[in-house]
């Protein structure tokens, strides 16, 4: 027909089948240099699943077909079955055969929770609801350990690389008088005998109902104490599914805890004291999956822009879109550095370092990454704006990181609380400044202004800048430090003078275009 409409040009092609691990050159320097051949073929192995059409249409489908919930049969019993999409099972059967779930209680080699953290990071590209069992998972192991006990029922099918004789476990904390406040919970946990405890309260969040296990909080004669509880106890009743912004394929539940049977983790009256190894790495794993969503949204925007023609230029060669193009790759790099950073530091078992960078980066790296892809979807124009393009849910996706395990706030105020509870927080800080001393002038100003407020913390003084600033600035200093030592010229230096310049505005689209903006994307995202 003269007048047909239906010829498709000026559209990108398909991104998938496409390699994540290969092409991401900062994951790949870290991996190799960090745990060798070892890791560099678990990345490589996962990777090949996980940049598949395949892949991509399983995480599609799974949000699409979000959880439903049947809490009694026909016949009125009481079942609380959650139905489930098949391609939930099959995001998180290949998750758990990775080792994403337990990786560092597997094996022996070096470099297993950097190993870890970058599995994770590649799959939660995909779909981050599937990473709260697999996370959860992963906090919940070294507290079984811990406890003979619980640790010959659950240890080995926990670590299990087998999803169907395998176990998941989970965590449910918050209630709804209290929130982040665990103090104010009011679950009773009474003793029945034998170590044994009979819990009754209500539990706001609860991700992932059907985890055989569960870590919670409850109170006792002597406070609030640490407990594990079996999910197939028959007083454990999910009271409905929350209707969420984002990561909807995650079933996040209101459950009820009629007289379940628990067992006390550590001692009666040190709950928060056993619980907060976990808490932090499950702020940890905030950071890797707003980390992971940065990436993923970078590179779907760099895709775009290099098939989509305007004004007889590829949209990705006009120099407001050079500028934005490289602007977020800067901070996608960063923010995956720090992020990898953090995870050698569990492989060092530098606790006190890990402890303040995880503090740190939730704060930062969670708050940026909403920004980051909501620039990217502008990226796409009209498109990016409709679900199949895949940045609207990773959008909606997004503001979930600043928020579970403690909004912004408390992270800010656990900085702090860090620094003032013991120099040697400030001390392994500041090693990162003395590392870089004299390389850039602006850094170096920087870190001097961060080490005045934490000298007036550790003093007692009046803190000089407010603890959202100081938060900020102190994981950007630290970003800047880590760039300049690991990555080339081109991704430093502009980094810090869009970063610490005073002068620059708060929008992304700062890097100059021309060549060096022309570098910076070409290492983000090989062609």
């Amino acid at each position: 027909m003269p007048y047909a409409t239906h010829t498709v040009e000026n559209q990108p092609s398909e991104l998938y089948p496409y390699d994540p691990y290969a092409l991401d050159q900062v994951l790949h320097d870290v991996v190799t240099q960090t745990a060798g051949e070892w890791g560099h073929k678990r990345c490589c192995a996962l990777s090949r699943i996980a940049g598949s059409k395949v892949a991509a249409e399983h995480a599609a489908r799974a949000e699409r077909n979000e959880p439903y919930l049947e809490t009694h049969d026909r016949f009125g019993s009481r079942i609380d079955h959650i139905e489930l999409d098949p391609s939930w099972y099959w995001l998180l059967d290949q998750g758990h055969q990775h080792g994403i779930h337990a990786l560092p209680w597997q094996t022996s080699q070096p470099g297993a929770h950097t190993v870890r953290a970058s599995l994770a990071y590649l799959w939660a590209q995909l779909d981050m609801g599937v990473m709260t069992p697999l996370s959860t998972t992963l906090s919940a192991i070294g507290l079984v350990a811990s406890q003979p006990a619980l640790a010959e029922r659950w240890y080995e099918q926990l670590v299990s690389d087998s999803f169907a004789h395998g176990a998941l476990a989970g965590i449910t904390t918050t209630e709804k008088q209290g929130g982040t406040d665990l103090w104010r919970n009011s679950t009773h946990a009474e003793n029945v005998g034998d170590g044994t405890f009979v819990l009754t309260g209500h539990k706001w969040f609860c991700s992932y109902p059907p985890c055989d296990v569960f870590i919670t909080l409850a109170r006792t004669e002597a406070g609030l104490s640490c407990f594990l509880f079996e999910s197939g106890d028959p007083g454990f009743h999910v009271q409905r599914l929350k209707r969420k912004l984002g990561t909807r394929s995650l079933p996040s539940a209101e459950i009820e805890l009629d007289g379940v049977q628990a067992h006390l983790i550590g001692h009666s009256g040190d709950g928060l004291q056993m619980i907060m190894s976990m808490i932090n790495l499950g702020r940890f794993e905030c950071v890797m999956a707003a980390a992971a969503l940065m990436r993923v949204a970078l590179v779907q925007a760099i895709h775009h822009t290099r098939h989509r023609h305007v004004l007889g230029k590829r949209l990705c060669d006009q120099p407001l879109m050079e500028s934005v193009l490289a602007d977020l790759a800067l901070e996608s790099e960063a923010a995956t550095t720090l992020m990898l950073h953090i995870a050698q530091t569990f492989d060092d078992k530098n606790h006190a370092l890990a402890r303040l960078l995880t503090a740190l980066a939730k704060f930062w790296v969670c708050k940026r990454a909403p920004g980051q892809i909501n620039e990217a979807l502008e990226c796409l124009g009209g498109n990016g704006y409709v679900e199949e393009a895949l940045l609207a849910r990773y959008y909606r996706d997004a503001p979930l990181n600043a928020i579970w395990e403690g909004p912004g706030n408390v992270a800010a105020l656990d900085v702090v609380r860090c620094l003032k509870s013991d120099p040697y927080f400030g001390d392994a800080f500041m090693a990162q400044s003395r590392a870089v001393r004299g390389l850039d002038r602006t850094l170096d100003q920087a870190f001097d202004d961060i080490h005045f407020a934490i000298s007036a913390i550790q003093s007692g003084s009046a803190l000089p800048m407010q603890p959202r600033l100081l938060a900020e600035r102190m994981t950007v200093a630290y970003q800047a430090a880590l760039l300049l030592q690991l990555a080339p010229p081109h991704v430093h230096d502009n980094f810090l003078r869009t970063r610490l310049d005073a002068m620059r505005g708060s929008l992304f689209g700062h890097v100059p275009p021309g060549q060096t903006a022309r570098q910076i994307i070409e290492r983000a995202f090989p062609k």
